[in-house]
């Protein structure tokens, strides 16, 4: 038997609703992901963007309000959502830089490591990503030798939107696992070869995962210039004035709410709406100067709620209740177990998922079983409390109600040591059960 996956047919029969089209055959998944999107920018969550195509998601589905990353920045973040367990435990515990003379430049997900696209694959499912992968630059790290049959975007942290270079002046895009340019801007070539897919995959189950980069920096909107070049990194965008980079911002996340709505849009054209589970979420909260994730504190890169609380939409019709709002404390790694079991399949024994299955709270209101989330080791909940740690002992240590505090403004660790103590033991047991079986990388972190 495959070391990725155990059927589970019968399971997937019982989660398709008989009345769909294609209710023979397992949904359809497609998981679409945001680059700095805040928990204040879009109109689903009170934002100063409007998105009237995420409106429709949500409109459609469940918009989730406690939803974390499992990072605060990039690679973390998505090393957590491709294979269902904490960044430190998968190996990716900080950002793969592009610079070639910094060690982690080496680094990526490993061979070792399982991913969702592996399981699914296996499972019968066409596979694609059309995006930003941001694991790994080498070969063994490309997406097509971790479960994708289908592979057009780039493996850096951000390129320039028209011309596809990289932070330090190097091409960045691929066609599966070979350097071959695309003219058009990043946003436009991931919705035109997410709407191709969907059609030429109709008639299969298919799993489609849509990492945009917008609205991370370069700031570029469908109508402005090249910035970056061979050898040339920088983006030239730093002597505008911050109303004109929110502008571009807003006209980034426009874009990106547009295609997000013509995929919704094929999806009804093919009768396949009611039998695709979407699933929409940002990597981490919004960089300070641009994007807004009011009413939280703090921003990307910080453990502070608003450097990982982020907007979190999910629509399957038929199966979760249109237009429904839930608070239970969710997070990114949830997304494979999640995905696994609408599949109706899963790992194999034995291999240890952080996430769980979100599908019984989704669509049947059931609550979720009690447990604790960490994040880098500094931060962590226990139910509506959150305990963070600066690295400078007692001093440095902050406790928060976050059901009266969301804003975390009142520090109450003083008042509670018991609490502080037992929370801060979590944080201890949870570092050595990661340490136990992290994958290693070469360069040792």
């Amino acid at each position: 038997m495959s070391r990725l996956i155990l059927p589970l047919f019968c399971f997937a029969a019982m989660l398709l609703p008989a009345t769909q089209a294609g209710a023979d055959r397992p949904p359809n998944l497609i998981l679409i992901m945001a680059d700095d999107l805040g928990y204040g920018d879009i109109s689903p969550y009170d934002g100063w963007i409007e998105t009237p195509q995420l409106e429709r998601l949500a409109a459609g589905g469940v918009r989730l309000t406690d939803f974390h990353s499992s990072g605060n920045v990039c690679s973390p973040t998505r090393a957590g959502l491709m294979t269902g367990r904490y960044q430190q435990r998968a190996g990716i515990p900080g950002v793969v830089v592009a610079d070639p003379k910094r060690a982690v430049h080496e680094d990526g997900l490993q061979p070792s490591e399982v991913t969702i696209a592996e399981v699914l694959k296996e499972a019968g499912y066409a596979t694609a990503v059309f995006g930003k992968w941001h694991l790994g630059y080498y070969p063994k790290y490309n997406p097509i030798r971790h479960g994708f049959d289908r592979f057009n975007g780039y493996v850096s942290g951000n390129i320039d939107f028209f011309s596809h270079y990289d932070q330090s002046g190097n091409f960045d895009w691929w066609q599966q696992d070979r350097k071959q340019d695309e003219e058009g801007y990043v946003t436009h070539l991931i919705d035109r070869h997410a709407n191709e897919f969907i059609k030429a995959n109709a008639e299969q189950p298919f799993f489609l995962y849509l990492p945009h980069e917008a609205p991370h920096y370069p700031f570029q909107g469908p109508n402005d210039k090249p910035r970056r070049s061979e050898g040339n990194g920088r983006a030239a965008d730093d002597k505008w004035s911050r109303p004109e980079m929110r502008e571009r911002y807003r006209q980034m996340v426009v874009e990106m709410d547009r295609n997000i709505g013509n995929v919704l849009d094929t999806l009804e054209e093919l009768n396949l709406e009611e039998n695709t589970l979407v699933f929409f979420l940002s990597d981490n909260g919004a960089a300070g100067k641009y994007g807004d994730n009011t009413p939280l504190r703090g921003s990307k890169g910080s453990n502070w709620e608003g450097g990982h609380r982020v907007p979190a939409i999910v629509q399957w019709p038929g199966r979760i209740p249109a237009g429904t709002v839930r608070d239970d404390l969710t997070i990114s790694l949830d997304v494979m177990p999640t995905f696994l079991a609408a599949a109706g399949t899963s790992v194999q024994e034995g291999h240890h998922l952080d996430g769980v299955n979100l599908l019984p709270m989704l669509t049947e209101g059931q609550s979720l079983p009690d447990r604790n989330l960490v994040w880098n080791g500094k931060a962590v909940r226990d139910g509506n409390w959150k305990l963070m740690l600066d690295g400078k002992g007692q001093k440095g240590v902050a406790l928060y109600d976050l059901e009266k505090d969301l804003a975390e403004s009142n520090n109450l660790a003083d008042e509670h040591p018991e609490r502080v103590k037992r929370m801060w033991q979590i944080l201890e047991v949870w570092k050595q059960d990661v340490a136990r079986d992290a994958t290693q990388q070469p360069s040792g972190q």
